[in-house]
């Protein structure tokens, strides 16, 4: 960065009191709350948050140097919550992405999986899930996540040729258990950010943010 474009003293000392002035708004606002989810302390901790990001930054582009301590931005963090205080029943949203790295591996742990079905008792029936399977990574997969529990090809993806992506996990208050059937022809067309207790996500865009993070310390090469 040129020295034209650098941020003044002048610039950085205000954003540091801007920081300080938020962090103030912040306790009065947690001092004040009428709930756990105040939506007066959900908008102080997002000002708080871009106030200590706009310092960091102006520290960082005139001095060189960063703060000890990271706030979440607001945009990774969930909206105010406006659910049940006391949720009688709840959802849990999961989702999970993988690549198919290795096809052969698959296709022949989706065969494996095949031949040893006991349902398939005479060679004729043993003859036609083989034939299934063949050579289709459609079939494959059909018969893999048959076969397995989600959270066990989670644990196990390498050994079925699959690499990981992302992945979610909300969990949603409800007002009621909705009836049996309900919502299984559009089960996920009903996701309220809103109504989410809690929220864990798993990204490799974490682990280069904190790589870059790394890099930005001082002394790093």
């Amino acid at each position: 960065m040129s020295d034209a474009a650098q941020p003044s003293a002048a610039e950085v000392r205000a954003a540091a009191d801007a920081v300080k002035a938020a962090l103030d708004r912040h306790l009065e606002a947690v001092e004040r709350r009428t709930g756990d989810d105040d939506p007066a302390v959900y908008e102080a901790f997002n000002a708080l948050a871009a106030a200590a990001e706009a310092y960091d930054e102006r520290l960082y582009d005139r001095y060189d140097e960063v703060t000890p301590f990271e706030i979440p931005g607001a945009d990774d963090s969930l909206p105010p919550y406006t659910g049940p205080e006391e949720p009688n029943a709840l959802s849990v949203l999961i989702r999970r992405d993988y690549a198919v790295v290795e096809p052969q591996r698959l296709l022949a742990q989706a065969q494996r999986i095949a031949d040893l079905d006991p349902e398939a008792e005479d060679p004729a029936e043993e003859d036609r899930t083989a034939a299934v399977v063949g050579t289709s990574v459609h079939a494959a997969l059909g018969v893999l996540f048959g076969e397995y529990e989600p959270d066990e090809i989670a644990s196990r993806h390498k050994e079925f040729g699959l690499e990981e992506g992302d992945s979610t996990l909300w969990v949603s208050a409800a007002d009621e258990p909705p009836e049996p059937g309900e919502w299984l022809s559009t089960p996920f067309d009903h996701a309220d950010p809103q109504r989410v207790v809690c929220r864990f996500d798993v990204s490799a865009v974490f682990d280069e943010d904190e790589l870059e993070e790394e890099d930005d310390l001082p002394g790093a090469s």
